[in-house]
């Protein structure tokens, strides 16, 4: 009894832990509980369609022959097709049906709030799996510690690349299909690239090559922690230039309930003088200029 609620407790601490985190950093207007849990729950429901295409991918690949590929490609395409592509992508689906028509959804940090959260119900229900499927109380508690350590962590930091750029897209209509496809691509390769420093190791039967890999992981690590946070300074930043423009602390934001919907699809622009963000702003247009391309330099 007590150690199911030990293992219950390890898997989902780390989630809530950081999704309090992310809550704290929306410093203007925070987001409704309830669409930050229906963002949350359809992260959880993301886990359905993810799991039934990698089966499908996994077991294509067995079937044309992959097994008999040298073992190094097979470690890369798990990681970065099975795990990283399928997942993200999905992620994001989920993320912009949740979120991308919603009068809420209005300013640029919102974006890294509510692809957080989608991500981090994904990793919750993955975390709960993974610790429960063990089959000793050790186990389970050496896979939810090693989970709460990189797993989890890991998810968050691709989905505030991922709401980086899908606030790009919200706020920058004439770039709309080249950030949204950044919110795809870069969360995609980073996953892809954590999962394979983790997994190729064992496909070896080597000691060296896996310390070597995990040294190697533990710079990838700390450089996507350094990204992750550029990330979201630059949002806070961008925040911060939105909000000053909408009038400071006199703003209503009621004033604005149909924001999203302006324009249609297209989910309008931001705020300005008149109730609209200017787009042509130079300084807006120089911060998003500054962030937009990935940099792997931190």
């Amino acid at each position: 009894m007590y150690s199911d609620i030990i293992i219950l407790a390890l898997a989902v601490l780390p989630v809530i832990v950081l999704a309090v985190y992310v809550y704290r950093k929306d410093q203007f207007n925070k987001e409704p509980f309830g669409l930050l849990c229906k963002a949350f729950f359809l992260g959880v429901l993301s886990v359905i369609p993810a799991a039934l295409i990698e089966g499908v991918v996994s077991s294509m690949y067995g079937t044309m022959g992959g097994a008999d590929l040298p073992v190094f490609f097979q470690g890369i395409f798990t990681g970065f097709v099975v795990a990283g592509c399928t997942e993200e992508i999905c992620k994001l689906i989920f993320l912009r049906w949740a979120v991308w028509k919603s009068p809420h959804f209005d300013e640029y940090f919102d974006g890294i709030v509510y692809a957080t959260f989608v991500s981090l119900g994904f990793a919750g229900i993955e975390n709960v799996m993974y610790v429960v499927s063990q089959d000793s109380f050790a186990s389970s508690l050496a896979t939810g510690s090693m989970r709460a350590i990189l797993s989890v962590p890991g998810h968050f930091l691709f989905a505030v690349v991922m709401g980086y750029y899908f606030a790009l897209a919200r706020f920058n209509p004439e770039e709309r299909k080249s950030n949204m496809f950044k919110a795809f691509l870069y969360p995609m390769l980073l996953h892809g690239t954590y999962d394979s420093l983790l997994m190729v190791p064992e496909y070896f039967e080597s000691d060296l090559i896996s310390g070597a890999f995990f040294i190697v992981f533990i710079y990838f690590d700390i450089k996507l922690w350094k990204i992750g946070m550029r990330r979201l300074k630059a949002l806070q930043a961008l925040n911060e230039e939105q909000y000053r423009s909408s009038g400071a602390n006199d703003t209503n934001y009621s004033d604005y309930s149909d924001y999203g919907n302006q324009g249609g699809d297209s989910g309008g622009a931001g705020y300005g003088d008149s109730g609209s963000w200017n787009n042509d702003d130079s300084s807006s247009k120089s911060n998003g200029d500054a962030f937009g391309g990935f940099k792997w330099d931190v």
